[in-house]
């Protein structure tokens, strides 16, 4: 039991005293003589071995715990390259994600731009088509044609004339041209149009003309005639003593009356005496002059622009105040004044209106013969703004 006790409190050999011991082993010595230097090591070997065992046992614990230190940093850094991998498989899988619905997002709107694409191709080869069969039709129409879309474009303008403008004449040769070109048609089915057109000519010739140039130019010359206009004289009335003459008579006895009466018709000569009943109207200044003829060119401007307008009532109160004025303020004595005043009521009794017909028969005539000719028989062209 003892020594089986001191042989398991023993601590293992080193390499060094395994050496040792199998190099004393192996040396042959005498007997009786035992070696000195395992006499002397022998008391050493305890404290050497308990040494190196706490030695050995402490590396072991630092490797050990330097192995569990590596080991849980090694951890740390593995589960942190997880979390980043796993962070990065879910940003690319969102990148995926994006991309795949980016992609399907630019595929439809190609297939839908490229379906618009087909269908505006598909309408213009239809318009084409359109524009083919048109011209067809229209090398296949009679080429005389055109002179009824000229007819219409001139009872159109006919009718602006008149309407507008107030311009019968031009109304009335535009609509005889329209006829002419009717005429040359030389188409029996366009008889009750020309009919209808004639009755227009007729109706428009019935209307009276007023030839609106020469009453402008006339009443243009009578405001020139204005500022030389005398001004009348002060206006003094009647005196109410009408004076008698005295006579010399020839009797000799007589000669103190006689004398008297010389000396009475010599001094009338110098200062005359009348009583008079009313008030003396002054003559006009040089200012006041001036405002009367501008006012008189002004009554006249208006007349000028009432002859355009056909404002018959305005026209005919103008010339008449223009007259009063030049009664009252110039010399009604002079030739220039009563030359004057006789224009002025000679433009007063002119007729400066007319009665224009309410309508035309026929520009709608022509108008449905038009659109039933040539302008159905082109089908409209529908652009891209149109619904399909």
């Amino acid at each position: 039991m003892t020594e089986k006790k001191t042989n398991n409190d023993t601590p293992p050999k080193t390499d060094k005293q395994s050496d040792a011991s199998s190099k004393a082993k192996e040396t042959p010595h005498t007997a009786g003589t035992p070696p000195k230097s395992s006499a002397a090591s022998q008391p050493a070997a305890p404290a050497e071995s308990g040494k190196g065992s706490k030695t050995g046992w402490v590396a072991i614990a630092l490797v050990i715990l330097l192995g569990a230190g590596l080991y849980y940093h090694g951890h740390q850094q593995n589960r942190d390259q997880l979390a980043q991998v796993s962070a990065l498989q879910a940003q690319l899988n969102t990148l995926k994600s994006e991309l795949a619905k980016n992609t399907q997002d630019v595929r439809s709107e190609v297939d839908q731009r490229l379906l618009s694409a087909s269908g505006k191709l598909e309408q213009q080869n239809n318009d084409i088509k359109g524009l083919q069969l048109a011209m067809s039709e229209v090398k296949g129409r009679r080429p005389n044609d055109w002179l009824l879309a000229e007819a219409d474009y001139l009872t159109r303008m006919a009718g602006r004339k008149l309407w507008l403008e107030h311009d019968v004449a031009s109304a009335t040769v535009l609509l005889e041209t329209a006829d002419n070109r009717l005429a040359q048609l030389n188409d029996p089915s366009l008889t009750a149009l020309r009919s209808a057109m004639n009755d227009d000519i007729a109706s428009l010739k019935a209307v009276a003309r007023v030839d609106r140039d020469g009453i402008v130019l006339r009443l243009t010359s009578l405001q020139q005639m204005v500022a030389n206009l005398p001004l009348a004289n002060a206006i003094v009335p009647e005196s109410l003593e009408q004076p008698q003459s005295e006579t010399v008579s020839e009797s000799v006895s007589d000669w103190q009356s006689n004398l008297m009466t010389s000396l009475k018709q010599f001094s009338e000569h110098f200062v005359t005496y009348r009583k008079r009943d009313g008030n003396v109207i002054p003559l006009l200044s040089p200012e006041q002059d001036f405002y009367l003829q501008e006012n008189i060119k002004s009554k006249l401007e208006t007349a000028i622009k009432a002859v355009y307008r056909e404002q018959g009532e305005l026209y005919t109160q103008s010339l008449t105040m223009a007259k009063d004025w030049a009664s009252q303020f110039y010399n009604t004595d002079d030739v220039q004044t009563q030359s004057f005043i006789k224009g002025l009521n000679e433009m007063a009794g002119q007729n400066i209106e007319a009665s224009y017909p309410e309508q035309l028969k026929s520009p709608s005539l022509l108008a449905d013969l038009v659109n039933q000719r040539l302008r159905q028989q082109i089908a409209p062209i529908k652009t891209e703004e149109d619904p399909a």
